[in-house]
């Protein structure tokens, strides 16, 4: 919706509109959820969906949904290509929610494209039924809204947009309304120090995630893309140096994660201290044994850093799963990552009382 979004505040004082949106994707396809186009009252259309395959079928639903006022979801999927089907050559589905836009959104809207020319993470959630409503999400903010939003926060702080809700709201069993959080902020960060297995795995968990993937390593002939496909990009440099330049350049933030798997001190002990002096960095894990944590902590004083420092380390990294191979591992560390990201406990649910969803 970013790319339309300016013609959106300048039509809607001429009238209603319908807004349509890439809502959800399945396999392979031409748009990210997010992906918006408009239709006026008198047949115009702004933006695209889907490059063609399935425009015609959206704008008959966006007619439909300006004449009655109430909103549709369309979900289309593979077409074989014969001319008459509607749908996606790619093999893949998208799913479309197209509503009435009227302009007493025009107070919402503005605020939105204001926080996102400010380069602020901002984002919109809007519930996905016959009568849609929208709400602004702002970092820090908790008011309840529809038993959703903390869920809908959760996509805020990861820099990412999907659907939530579609079930029942633990804290007094009513329904939470299925609803589209469309979020404009760069994805927080995941780096990785190090050229192995466990990087690879984890590289693929922190992406299924919705993190940024970096994967960095000075050594070049490990450093390849081929060999870490799912990782967003890979440098080949020292990772202790390549933190600091990150950090000075203002592309550490509190989101970012950063996991030292290098199992080699000339390389963890130097990237350790790096992460450490980031102030604002969110989450900073090393792998290794108690017997390679008891050392590296012991060289990490040595170079200077303090206990208050060292405090922030979490090392060996993540929870008790008894994890053995590289796969397992990468859950693991995953999951100690979201506990400590969403302030949980960590403790198998059973074990728990009072509301999953808090």
């Amino acid at each position: 919706m970013r790319a339309i979004l300016g013609q959106l505040i300048t039509l809607l004082p001429h009238g209603p509109v319908a807004l349509a949106r890439v809502v959800d994707t399945t396999g392979p396809g031409p748009r990210e959820p997010g992906a918006a186009m408009i239709v006026t009252e008198s047949g115009e259309v702004h933006g695209s969906l889907s490059g063609g395959c399935v425009e015609a079928a959206v704008v008959a639903s966006a007619r439909e949904v300006l004449a009655t006022g109430h909103a549709v979801t369309d979900r289309f999927g593979y077409s074989d290509g014969d001319g008459f089907a509607v749908g996606l050559t790619c093999g893949g589905e998208i799913e479309v929610f197209v509503e009435r836009i009227r302009p007493d959104r025009l107070s919402l809207l503005s605020s939105l494209r204001q926080r996102i020319g400010d380069g602020s993470p901002v984002g919109v959630a809007t519930t996905m039924d016959a009568r849609p409503e929208w709400k602004l999400l702002l970092p820090g903010g908790a008011d309840p809204w529809h038993g959703v939003d903390r869920d809908a926060r959760a996509l805020l702080v990861a820099g990412r947009s999907g659907v939530v809700g579609a079930d029942e709201c633990e804290a007094d069993s009513s329904p939470r309304p299925r609803t589209f959080v469309q979020v404009f902020a760069a994805p927080a960060r995941m780096i990785l120090a190090g050229a192995n297995d466990f990087v690879r795995a984890l590289s693929r968990t922190g992406r299924q995630l919705g993190y940024r993937v970096t994967v960095v390593d000075a050594r070049e002939t490990f450093a390849t893309a081929a060999r870490f496909p799912s990782a967003h990009e890979v440098v080949v440099d020292w990772p202790h140096r390549y933190l600091r330049a990150e950090n000075e350049a203002g592309r550490i933030d509190g989101r970012t994660v950063v996991c030292v798997l290098t199992h080699d001190a000339k390389f963890d002990v130097p990237t350790v201290v790096a992460a450490l002096e980031c102030v604002e960095l969110g989450f900073v894990g090393a792998l290794g044994s108690r017997r390679t944590h008891t050392e590296r902590v012991e060289r990490l004083r040595a170079a200077g850093v303090a206990d208050e420092q060292l405090a922030r380390l979490k090392s060996p990294v993540g929870l008790d799963l008894n994890a053995r191979t590289p796969d397992e591992t990468a859950i693991s560390i995953a999951a100690q990552i979201l506990a400590e990201r969403g302030g949980a406990s960590a403790r198998p649910l059973d074990d728990t009382e009072g509301p999953i969803h808090r």
